[in-house]
Formats: structure tokens, sequence, C-alpha cells
């Protein structure tokens, strides 16, 4: 009798779940788990709280008031990784990558960014049940597990206290800077460019003969 005539067989999830599970999820815990430090290294909000419970709750719980500065989190330190072009300082940002729309009321930002969030991840789903997982869809079966791991990354810090948390600024000596960014905003950034790649790459098989794929999405 074969497995698949077996009322208790289960069939295997194809591997390219695994792949969008595991990717995206990786992206996830890497970007909060870096969140984590920054908060530890250079801002005071672990200060008075030594155990890992505690400080968790210190993360995920309810921010405390702005202060003076307009961080919810005191900010103590910057860390230069190259002192004319790039460094570690913490930021906050209340609106989309980039601080795009920050400028909303709250009652229009906050459900605003819990429909986006929520529909780019249901989109990069849909579009993903419709790869078939052949090679030539490399680009696109990477591509979409980093762009939704990174909106989940920053959907989290959302649902936990109502901001993003930013550390990575790129600058030109201080004349000019690049918008704080983190570890979610750039698996966002790399899974778009390799969503851009894909569209390049199966536009048409060799031959000439179109490509049966879905188009990619754009989160």
């Amino acid at each position: 009798m074969r497995r698949e005539d077996n009322p208790g067989y289960k069939a295997p999830v194809p591997r390219k779940y695994l792949l969008l599970i595991g990717l995206a999820l990786g992206v996830v815990l890497f970007d909060q788990w870096a969140k984590y430090q920054v908060i530890a290294a250079l801002t005071t909000r672990f200060d008075d709280r030594p155990s890992l419970s505690g400080r968790l709750a210190a993360l995920y719980g309810r921010a405390p008031p702005e202060g003076q500065d307009g961080n919810h989190f005191h900010a103590r330190r910057s860390i230069s990784l190259s002192e004319d072009f790039f460094r570690l300082r913490y930021a906050e940002n209340p609106g989309a990558a980039w601080g795009l729309f920050r400028s909303l009321p709250e009652g229009v930002r906050g459900p605003l960014f819990h429909l986006v969030s929520l529909g780019a991840v249901a989109l990069i789903s849909f579009y993903f049940t419709r790869l078939t997982g052949d090679r030539a869809e490399r680009w696109a079966l990477y591509g979409l597990p980093l762009v939704m791991g990174g909106a989940i990354g920053n959907y989290v810090d959302r649902l936990a206290r109502g901001f993003v948390i930013d550390f990575l600024e790129a600058h030109w000596m201080d004349r000019a800077a690049w918008p704080s960014f983190n570890v979610a905003d750039s698996a966002i950034c790399l899974g778009v460019g390799m969503l851009v790649v894909d569209a390049f790459v199966r536009r048409e098989r060799p031959g000439g003969a179109p490509a049966s794929s879905p188009p990619s999405a754009a989160p």
C-alpha cells in the first residue's frame, strides 16, 4: 500500500515553505536581538533592570513618556564605526521606513501602519504560494521571506511600544546623513532588490518562452 493511501499519512511540508518560515523568522529574531543589544548599550532603559525578564518587560512593555530629547528611551552615547561615514546611534521612528509619515496624528498613523503591515504579509504570502520552487525562482524564493521578516520585525516594535527602534546611521562627515534604519529595514531593502532582479531574470525563459510565474510583489 502506498503511503498516500494510508489514512494517517501526512504529506511533507514543501521545502519552499520551510524556507519562508525559517528565513523570515531568522530575520525577526536577529532584528529583535539587535534592538535589545542597542537598548542595553546605547540607552539607560535597562540600567535599573539587571534580570533578563525585567529587561524584556522594559523593552516590550508600555514605553515611558517622551523626554526632552523627544525620545521615550534616554540615549546616553553613540558608537562611531567609521568617524566620517557610519555610526550606531539610538533613534525612535514613529513613522514608516526612514521616518515617512511620522507627522501624521497617532489616531491615523497607528491604524494605517497596522493595515499596511498586515496587508504586506498577506500579499507576500499569496505570491509565495504561487511559486513552484523552481531554481529559476531563486531570487523570489529568498527575496519574499526577507521582506516578510523585515515587515514583521518592525511590526513587533509598533505593537509593543508604538515606534520602531533605529540605530544604523550612514553620514558624510556629519554634513549629510541618510535617515536612520535597522536590521528589518535592511532586510526589506535587500529583499526588494532581489525581487527586482527576479522580475528581469524570469521575464523570459531561454529560447524566448515566457516564464509561467506570478509577478513579484513590492511590500
